[in-house]
């Protein structure tokens, strides 16, 4: 086998999972190193300084960036289109990194931020019923397939809901609780989120994913 870019990856991290929905809808096969973020593996270190995952090492190019590494597997291959979107999509895409994820946190790590827990799941909320008033009653945010700004999105989303599931779904409109468990439901997220052992140097080689597309049919 050729030698396979490697993508250290740390299961539950939001960024890591919408890198690997990228890697396996784009049927692109990596070494996966999976990373314990309070013991991280040397090697990880010493190719990314930073320490946050996911990094994709190809050849000699280090892409630190988990949408980096969306594009690059995408360009290579999209097979559900799902580089094509509007430029909405980009627009939501950097919110999410600003207003909601920031509410995010201080939600979940109130005691760490000392936040408002209350304040900021209603800024959360703002942001997430507008996601429902730009889908419109699509399946998707934009069309009825999904494209790269809802697998951007979804693992915040995902992180979130799973802070109070019942509140959650208390709280949000029909179409984001839909939304989120057509994607929890999905073939894909399965696909994406097998349990895998702590990397160590010399440990066997696990490629992911570790199916093809002709195995799907």
């Amino acid at each position: 086998m050729a030698e396979l870019p490697v993508l250290y990856s740390f299961r539950r991290c939001p960024y890591a999972i919408r890198a690997r929905l990228a890697l396996a809808c784009a049927g692109q096969r990596v070494e996966l190193r999976e990373i314990v973020l309070k013991d991280k593996a040397p090697e990880f270190v010493d190719v990314s300084p930073k320490a946050t995952v996911p990094v994709l090492v190809a050849g000699d190019s280090v892409l630190e960036e988990s949408l980096d590494i969306m594009s690059w597997a995408l360009v290579r291959h999209d097979p559900e289109g799902w580089l094509d979107m509007p430029e909405a999509g980009h627009a939501l895409i950097t919110e999410n990194y600003g207003d909601f994820k920031a509410a995010l946190d201080r939600t979940k790590y109130d005691n760490r931020y000392n936040s408002d827990p209350e304040q900021e799941r209603a800024w959360a909320n703002v942001f997430l019923r507008r996601l429902a008033e730009v889908a419109d009653g699509s399946s998707w945010l934009f069309y009825d397939r999904p494209t790269l700004a809802d697998m951007a999105l979804l693992p915040f989303i995902r992180q979130f809901a799973f802070i109070d599931r019942p509140r959650f779904d208390r709280e949000q409109p029909p179409w984001i609780r839909q939304w989120l468990d057509g994607f929890l439901n999905s073939e894909l997220f399965a696909q994406v989120m097998p349990k895998y052992p702590r990397w160590s140097a010399g440990d066997p080689i696990t490629v992911f994913p570790s199916w093809t597309s002709s195995d799907s049919g």
